[in-house]
Protein backbone atom coordinates (compact mmCIF):
# COMPACT_ATOMS: atom_id res chain seq x y z
CA UNK A 1 0.00 0.00 0.00
CA UNK A 2 2.46 2.46 1.30
CA UNK A 3 4.83 1.07 -1.99
CA UNK A 4 2.11 2.19 -4.46
CA UNK A 5 1.60 5.79 -2.95
CA UNK A 6 5.01 7.14 -2.85
CA UNK A 7 4.52 7.31 -7.13
CA UNK A 8 1.55 9.55 -6.66
CA UNK A 9 3.49 11.63 -4.10
CA UNK A 10 6.22 12.37 -5.95
CA UNK A 11 4.16 13.67 -9.05
CA UNK A 12 1.65 15.90 -6.76
CA UNK A 13 5.05 17.48 -5.34
CA UNK A 14 6.00 17.92 -8.97
CA UNK A 15 1.96 19.35 -10.19
CA UNK A 16 0.21 20.46 -7.31
CA UNK A 17 -3.43 19.98 -9.35
CA UNK A 18 -2.60 16.61 -9.27
CA UNK A 19 -3.85 16.31 -5.33
CA UNK A 20 -7.09 17.70 -6.89
CA UNK A 21 -7.98 15.00 -8.81
CA UNK A 22 -10.86 12.67 -7.66
CA UNK A 23 -10.20 9.35 -9.45
CA UNK A 24 -6.46 9.64 -7.06
CA UNK A 25 -8.45 9.56 -4.18
CA UNK A 26 -11.10 7.07 -4.85
CA UNK A 27 -8.30 4.92 -6.27
CA UNK A 28 -6.36 5.51 -3.15
CA UNK A 29 -9.22 4.67 -0.77
CA UNK A 30 -10.45 1.61 -3.23
CA UNK A 31 -8.59 -1.26 -1.34
CA UNK A 32 -9.59 -0.48 2.14
CA UNK A 33 -12.85 -1.82 1.13
CA UNK A 34 -11.75 -4.81 -0.35
CA UNK A 35 -13.00 -7.14 2.64
CA UNK A 36 -16.50 -5.85 3.33
CA UNK A 37 -19.20 -8.06 1.81
CA UNK A 38 -20.30 -8.04 -0.97
CA UNK A 39 -24.11 -8.11 -0.05
CA UNK A 40 -24.57 -5.37 2.64
CA UNK A 41 -28.47 -5.35 2.28
CA UNK A 42 -28.39 -9.05 3.76
CA UNK A 43 -27.83 -7.69 7.35
CA UNK A 44 -30.77 -5.79 7.64
CA UNK A 45 -33.26 -8.83 6.71
CA UNK A 46 -32.74 -10.12 10.20
CA UNK A 47 -35.51 -10.15 12.58
CA UNK A 48 -34.77 -9.27 16.13
CA UNK A 49 -37.00 -10.00 18.78
CA UNK A 50 -36.89 -7.05 21.78
CA UNK A 51 -38.70 -7.89 25.22
CA UNK A 52 -36.78 -5.10 27.05
CA UNK A 53 -38.67 -5.68 30.21
CA UNK A 54 -38.28 -9.08 30.34
CA UNK A 55 -34.60 -8.59 29.91
CA UNK A 56 -34.06 -6.00 32.49
CA UNK A 57 -35.90 -8.20 34.78
CA UNK A 58 -33.45 -10.93 33.94
CA UNK A 59 -30.81 -8.83 34.32
CA UNK A 60 -31.88 -7.98 37.92
CA UNK A 61 -32.60 -11.24 38.83
CA UNK A 62 -28.91 -11.95 37.88
CA UNK A 63 -27.79 -9.32 40.16
CA UNK A 64 -29.99 -10.26 43.02
CA UNK A 65 -29.06 -14.39 42.80
CA UNK A 66 -25.20 -13.72 42.36
CA UNK A 67 -25.14 -11.66 45.60
CA UNK A 68 -24.05 -7.87 43.62
CA UNK A 69 -26.69 -6.33 45.40
CA UNK A 70 -25.20 -6.99 48.69
CA UNK A 71 -21.85 -5.92 47.52
CA UNK A 72 -23.22 -2.90 45.80
CA UNK A 73 -25.46 -1.61 49.15
CA UNK A 74 -21.94 -2.16 51.17
CA UNK A 75 -20.11 -0.23 49.06
CA UNK A 76 -22.74 2.05 49.29
CA UNK A 77 -22.66 2.09 53.09
CA UNK A 78 -18.57 2.10 53.25
CA UNK A 79 -18.18 5.41 50.76
CA UNK A 80 -20.94 7.54 52.95
CA UNK A 81 -18.90 6.29 55.58
CA UNK A 82 -15.94 7.30 54.30
CA UNK A 83 -17.32 10.94 52.48
CA UNK A 84 -18.22 11.53 56.27
CA UNK A 85 -14.84 10.62 58.28
CA UNK A 86 -12.84 12.38 55.93
CA UNK A 87 -14.58 15.84 54.82
CA UNK A 88 -13.71 19.01 56.79
CA UNK A 89 -16.93 20.10 57.58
Amino acid sequence: MVIGVIPDVTIGFIDPTYWFDTTYWLDLLQPSHWHLPIDLAALGDKKIEVDLAGDVQKAFNNFVKTGQVWAFLIGIIFGYFVKTFTSFG
